[in-house]
């Protein structure tokens, strides 16, 4: 399952962003509730909020790290709690598809605007996501393992 999952994100992020680069790049944005919620094609050379412009090669060597841990406990704890593995998974592949994005063009591809928050797309909905059910998952002092 957690395999499907990161796989899953990285797919709806990467054709996400291929249809905003093929469709929405010429055009700017497209208003879906005026000026509420847009799309709007934006290259994100930062990190969330636009912050550390331009620091491509410190993104990319983090989240090969981050990633290359979470695979790792992923291997090693094969009966890992849900909602543990669930966080994680969402984290590595929402982490995977800003990567590619870096690794490929120097920058991510932000879509959703709501107008009233910076850009994001859908890698960062679960990066986010995978945050807040890792705190949860914290809070709750749950097992790590489903065994015990």
């Amino acid at each position: 399952m957690k395999w499907f999952i990161i796989t899953a994100t990285i797919l709806l992020d990467q054709l996400s962003k291929w249809m905003v680069v093929r469709y929405l790049k010429e055009v700017g944005q497209v208003p879906i509730i005026e000026g509420i919620f847009h799309l709007r094609y934006l290259e994100n050379r930062g990190a969330a909020f636009g912050l550390m412009q331009d620091q491509q090669v410190f993104f990319i060597v983090i989240t090969v790290i981050i990633v290359g841990w979470i695979v790792w406990f992923l291997i090693k704890n094969p009966q890992v709690n849900r909602m543990l593995m669930l966080s994680l998974s969402l984290i590595a592949g929402g982490a995977i598809g800003n990567f590619i994005d870096r690794l490929f063009f120097g920058y991510v591809v932000d879509f959703l605007d709501f107008q009233v928050w910076p850009v994001f797309n859908i890698a960062d909905i679960a990066i986010v996501g995978g945050q807040i059910l890792l705190i949860y998952f914290i809070i709750k002092d749950q097992p790590i393992s489903e065994g015990m």
